[in-house]
């Protein structure tokens, strides 16, 4: 199964990683890139007085394999 993770920078320049429960296992670039921004323009996120959200930084697809032992 993958998982699309989302990173981005917040207010100090640190990395918020973003995992979706749910989402498309095909979706391109653009796609990707758009949400993301949408989400950053929001601005409504934060912890501790710090804005999260800020900056797209990068997204990727992870890839989990699982191997039974019994």
């Amino acid at each position: 199964m993958k998982k699309l993770q989302l990173t981005f920078l917040n207010e100090e320049g640190n990395t918020h990683t973003l995992t979706p429960k749910v989402a498309a296992e095909d979706l391109s670039e653009a796609e990707v890139r758009e949400a993301m921004e949408q989400l950053c323009a929001l601005d409504i996120f934060d912890r501790d007085g710090v804005r999260l959200y800020q900056e797209v930084d990068s997204a990727k697809y992870v890839e989990t394999t699982e191997t039974p032992l019994f």
